[in-house]
């Protein structure tokens, strides 16, 4: 892995995926890829509904003037906000004396300027909240789910504070997804030193989901990898949750929306449902 995205709003929650990112930093060589981008919707003023036909004008001219200089002026406010945020940002991993860090300040739409910023990186780092964390606690944020939908990188999802990674599970299902974070887990040195959990949840007597169990832990033990290794039952959200706590597991791996597009409709996927509850970070492969 050589350069990791950081994707920022300056929120509390983006404040700690700094916080996962120099400790990825600290253990590999990577650059680091800040990005703001300023979201076009805070840089336009109220409508200019043309009145003029009832207020005169004059007066509609006016008032288009202002509106004008207001759009102007929430430009600049806006241009320095990123500013200040990129600054900190960069700050926080200077502090760490971590160095190789680029700052990247943009005006649009995330998820249409974001395919051109993750080309260049193996791993993108976001918040799985933003602004607006305060509010609709159990929402994620509005860009994430469309932004890990469409994402051909693996995305490191944080959660709302910090701890330091020491046991992984992997949640494994045979599936492409769960494939490519199989290879990556063997191909980054950084997980032979962590503690490595693989299971797979299915149904009873399922001779095929422990095949695949089965071929998942033979990969890994080829490559130098110790992973325990469990097949277990029940409702997929459920059992990885409580894996999770009674492991005290840090980092969570897994596919990202596997389902149908029926199933995400009607109750929604695992993927989602573990990104609402989860308390630790969530690496995801499409």
């Amino acid at each position: 892995m050589k350069k990791i995205l950081l994707c920022t709003d300056g929120s509390s929650y983006a404040q700690v995926s700094y916080e996962y990112a120099s400790w990825l930093a600290m253990q590999i060589d990577v650059e680091i890829e800040i990005l703001y981008v300023t979201d076009l919707r805070k840089q336009q003023a109220v409508e200019t509904t043309d009145f003029s036909g009832s207020i005169g004008i004059d007066s509609y001219q006016q008032l288009l003037a202002k509106l004008v200089q207001l759009e102007r002026e929430k430009a600049k406010i806006n241009h320095q906000r990123a500013k200040i945020i990129l600054q900190e940002a960069k700050r926080f991993f200077s502090d760490r004396e971590i160095d190789k860090v680029t700052l990247t300040h943009e005006t649009g739409f995330l998820v249409d300027l974001f395919h051109k910023f993750e080309q260049q990186a193996d791993l993108i780092i976001l918040g799985k909240r933003g602004e607006t964390a305060n509010f609709a606690a159990e929402h994620l944020g509005a860009n994430l789910e469309r932004i890990l939908r469409s994402s051909h990188k693996p995305c490191l999802v944080t959660p709302r504070e910090f701890k330091p990674i020491n046991r992984t599970l992997l949640a494994y299902d045979g599936s492409k997804s769960c494939q490519k974070a199989l290879q990556y887990l063997i191909d980054l040195p950084l997980f032979q030193n962590l503690e490595l959990h693989v299971i797979t949840v299915a149904n009873r007597g399922d001779k095929t989901a422990l095949q695949h169990l089965a071929d998942a832990n033979t990969s890994l033990q080829t490559n130098n990898l110790r992973p325990t290794c469990q097949l277990l039952h029940g409702v997929p959200e459920k059992v990885i949750e409580r894996y999770i706590e009674d492991r005290q597991i840090n980092l969570l791996v897994m596919g990202a929306y596997g389902h149908s597009p029926i199933r995400r409709l009607v109750i929604g996927s695992t993927t989602a449902q573990m990104l609402r509850s989860s308390h630790i970070p969530v690496l995801l492969f499409r």
